[in-house]
């Protein structure tokens, strides 16, 4: 009977050995399951960081070209800026010359007019002054010029006048 116990004993044994080892079987393959699917879970972030990363590379290569074309225009406008400024600088001397020269021909109307003998004076015809709007100096320049022609025109008409 003894044996009988024993061999009852081993069996129950065995049995509840056999129901924790389907447990932890259980447990066991909950946890492969969860891994499984941290794994695609994973897999799928390192997908997105790599697409997110050409995406990254592809920005930068067009952020250097955009560079690239904005360091050429700047130059492009600087050396206009450069002629521009020379030729501005041209003009402003010729209107010089031109009031200088103009300088002249009044100071030398007015000797001319105390040395010559008081004939019939001249009417000096009025002149048209317009006001000039706020443009580009190279237009004021030209403005400048044309007033500055039309003076010395008159006083040389005056001149004319009077030595006739």
């Amino acid at each position: 009977m003894m044996t009988f116990f024993v061999s009852m004993a081993a069996d129950v044994l065995v049995a509840v050995l056999l129901v924790a080892t389907i447990a932890s079987s259980v447990k066991l393959s909950g946890r492969i399951n969860r891994l499984k699917a941290d794994e695609a879970a994973l897999r799928s972030t390192i997908g997105d960081l790599m697409v997110a990363s050409a995406t990254a590379e592809r920005a930068i290569a067009g952020l250097r070209a955009t560079l690239d074309e904005c360091d050429r225009t700047l130059t492009e406008r600087l050396a206009g800026a450069e002629r521009t400024s020379t030729d501005l600088a041209a003009h402003v001397q010729a209107g010089e010359s031109v009031i200088s020269r103009i300088a002249a021909i009044v100071g030398q109307a007015r000797t001319t007019a105390t040395a010559a003998p008081a004939a019939a004076p001249a009417v000096p015809r009025p002149v048209a002054v317009e006001a000039v709007p706020a443009i580009g100096n190279g237009e004021r320049v030209g403005a400048a010029l044309a007033a500055a022609q039309a003076l010395s025109e008159r006083a040389l008409d005056r001149l004319r006048a009077r030595a006739a």
